[in-house]
């Protein structure tokens, strides 16, 4: 006697995820994020206080995550030392931005 064949649907191949459109957008987003380190500086700069490392898309990004850590940094609230700069470092190691204490707020 021969198997039955139960349920007999059709089922789709196997494919990548390059053929399905949603799929192919949601892995070129990810691919495009770029890690940054943002290190928070104590008085002295090559005393960093605090390096966080973040993931996003541009610079933007980086940069409005390193400002909003230097605020939090320098809260009186906080104990220690208080922080005097902030720098963003991208994954080739550059600087691409740096905050201190005495730059104008935008």
């Amino acid at each position: 006697s021969a198997p039955k064949d139960r349920g007999a649907r059709a089922r789709a191949p196997l494919s990548v995820g390059a053929d399905r459109p949603a799929e192919r957008a949601q892995s070129e987003s990810l691919s495009q994020r770029e890690t940054f380190h943002i290190e928070i500086l104590g008085p002295d700069d090559a005393e960093v206080q605090t390096r966080v490392s973040v993931r996003t898309s541009d610079l933007a990004g980086a940069r409005e995550r390193a400002l909003r850590l230097f605020a939090r940094a320098r809260v009186p609230q906080r104990g220690g030392e208080p922080a005097e700069a902030v720098r963003v470092i991208d994954g080739a190691g550059r600087e691409v931005f740096r905050w201190s204490r005495f730059d104008a707020r935008e």
